[in-house]
């Protein structure tokens, strides 16, 4: 080794030690006879002393050279240092230097290695190898790696298995867009890469594996943001022989691990609400339930008062904001531009404020009484100084505009706090949901999702009623993951196929592997998938899960350290059969 110990490893029980120390220069301060710099490895920084009095000239000028980011291996004893610093580890000691060897030189830096850091978001990409020398980016990767050895153990605990899955896999026309790689091989024919192992877990739970996981990279050609990209890791599980309920106590018992053992937090029961109370209430299926604000109908109070805007609405629905009845005109004025932006799409917002001295304040005062007033104050459970703020409209897109002003209001209040965690299972989803541009039904997971038995019947008379043995993980308005009891017998799962608009040729052609397996005793059985990523960020407090990635690609799906995706030599084209269409 080139080092007897790391930069964060000495204190005072080392003074008078003599040691070696291998890292980079963080910063060098030099007062002419008297040269301070700071070494930095993974683990920490510890303070160099160069003396005039005591090193050698030539040890001295050699020092004086050292710019930051210099790779260095440096002897010399441990002393206690005179002006302790209490913030890091080592503070107390420093190492009084003997010898000093320049192991490899380093330009300047574009932009500061520090927790602070001038850089923007785009340069750092660039070189995401120096980002990753920063302490709070690689702190995050240190959480990925914890969560990783975490779940293992709580699975292996669990008798699960971990299993590899193929990445080179048949393109499937469900979901989001394949990545597809052409094969050279079979000139004319495309691999994809997988949008999760889906087929490949349930043929495990056919061969009598029992009990399946994998912590596996998963991909989506589909348009980024913060929370998105086109490669993710997924936990993803599989359970045989057993319910809905095993499933929910197995994963909620994962939950609960990782959150113990790498956060110290020890959550309580994880509250379960139904898909329909989701959108009632919340607006959404993965309601934030830091705080409460549930959604309260108004149309019953509302409505028949000459007021045409409620009047003409499907739906008249608003929020209580405790303690908001404080808000300025001004502020609320703000709030009704805010839901009238194109991406919410409101076209205004009536306030009602409880006012201190008992009175209600509205800004439809002609069109209703105190007295009516007063029954909205008591539809909302309102008291004195909260405000109440009401949207209307087209009843699902009014409920998605007042989601997004539920939370906004959460926020700006101070209720959606990073340290409070409060997980919720999702369940009883649709099974289908109807598309505009396609006049058809999709599966809202996936096509494999079982059916409620209840609900068989309506498959035929009634599909978007059907409900689904889906079930969906979501952490402070997140989804965190999801899964679902799967069909496990050909019929059913022909039936599936059939209300998906398949023929049964185009379902024999994609998923008659699958079927045919069914045909062999296939158990029951069902599953989750976490997304790593989200919850890794979860985790750490951040919005972005870019920070928990080692090498993270942009908004453009681009890799902009390697500059990937690029063109490649026309002799590969030819090897794969490949033509490029010309650019108009």
């Amino acid at each position: 080794m080139l080092r007897t110990h790391t930069c964060g490893e000495l204190r005072l029980d080392h003074v008078n030690q003599e040691v070696t120390l291998a890292g980079w220069v963080q910063r060098v301060r030099n007062k002419g006879g008297l040269i301070w710099v700071d070494l930095r490895d993974r683990y920490g920084l510890t303070q160099l002393i160069f003396e005039e009095d005591s090193s050698e000239k030539a040890l001295l000028e050699k020092a004086a050279e050292l710019g930051r980011e210099f790779v260095v291996q440096t002897t010399g004893k441990v002393i206690e240092r005179t002006s302790k610093n209490d913030k890091i580890p080592t503070g107390s000691i420093e190492i009084k230097v003997t010898a000093l060897e320049v192991l490899n030189a380093a330009k300047v830096p574009p932009f500061i290695i520090e927790d602070e850091t001038d850089g923007g978001e785009e340069l750092r990409m660039k070189y995401r190898y120096l980002d990753l020398r920063r302490n709070v980016v690689r702190e995050k990767l240190q959480l990925r790696h914890k969560m990783m050895q975490e779940t293992r153990k709580y699975m292996d605990a669990q008798d699960f298995i971990e299993v590899e899955t193929p990445v080179l896999i048949k393109s499937t026309p469900e979901g989001a867009r394949d990545f597809v790689v052409p094969s050279r091989t079979n000139p004319g024919e495309f691999y994809a890469l997988p949008q999760s192992p889906q087929t490949f877990k349930q043929l495990l739970m056919v061969s009598g594996f029992d009990r399946y996981f994998q912590i596996v990279k998963c991909f989506r050609d589909e348009d980024l943001r913060a929370d998105r990209q086109p490669e993710f890791t997924q936990i993803d599980c599989e359970m045989a022989f057993v319910t809905q309920e095993d499933i929910l106590n197995t994963f909620e018992g994962l939950t609960k691990h990782l959150f113990s053992k790498v956060k110290g937090v020890e959550l309580e029961e994880v509250k379960r609400m139904t898909y329909a109370d989701a959108m009632k209430y919340y607006g959404n299926d993965k309601p934030d339930v830091r705080f409460d604000m549930k959604f309260v109908e108004l149309n019953e109070l509302a409505q028949g008062k000459g007021f045409s805007i409620f009047d003409q609405a499907e739906l008249v629905v608003g929020i209580c904001a405790k303690g908001a009845a404080e808000y300025t005109r001004k502020q609320i004025d703000a709030l009704t531009e805010w839901v009238k932006r194109p991406q919410i799409g409101a076209k205004g917002m009536i306030y009602a404020k409880y006012n201190a001295d008992g009175t209600i304040k509205s800004s439809v005062d002609k069109f209703y009484s105190p007295d009516d007033l007063q029954d909205w104050a008591d539809a909302f459970g309102a008291a004195q100084g909260d405000l109440m703020l009401i949207l209307s409209g087209d009843a699902d897109k009014v409920r998605k505009q007042l989601s997004e002003l539920r939370l906004k209001m959460g926020e700006d209040l101070g209720l959606r706090d990073r340290t409070v965690f409060k997980p919720l299972w999702v369940m009883d989803f649709p099974l289908l949901e109807w598309d505009e541009e396609t006049a058809r039904f999709h599966a809202m997971h996936h096509p494999f999702t079982s059916p409620k038995k209840e609900d068989m019947a309506l498959l035929d008379t009634d599909p978007g009623a059907v409900r689904a043995n889906a079930y969906d993980l979501v952490i402070n308005g997140v989804e965190i993951g999801g899964g679902s009891i799967r069909i496990h017998d050909r019929t059913t799962q022909q039936l599936m196929f059939k209300h998906l608009g398949f023929t049964e040729e185009e379902a024999q052609k994609q998923f008659g592997f699958l079927m045919e397996a069914f045909e062999y005793g296939a158990p029951p059985h069902g599953g989750i998938a976490f997304g790593f990523d989200r919850l890794c960020a979860i985790f750490g407090g951040s919005d972005s899960i870019r920070d928990y990635i080692a090498f993270p690609k942009n908004n453009s799906g681009r890799d902009v350290m390697i500059d990937s995706p690029s063109s490649i030599a026309d002799e590969q084209l030819k090897e794969l059969s490949i033509q490029l269409a010309m650019k108009k």
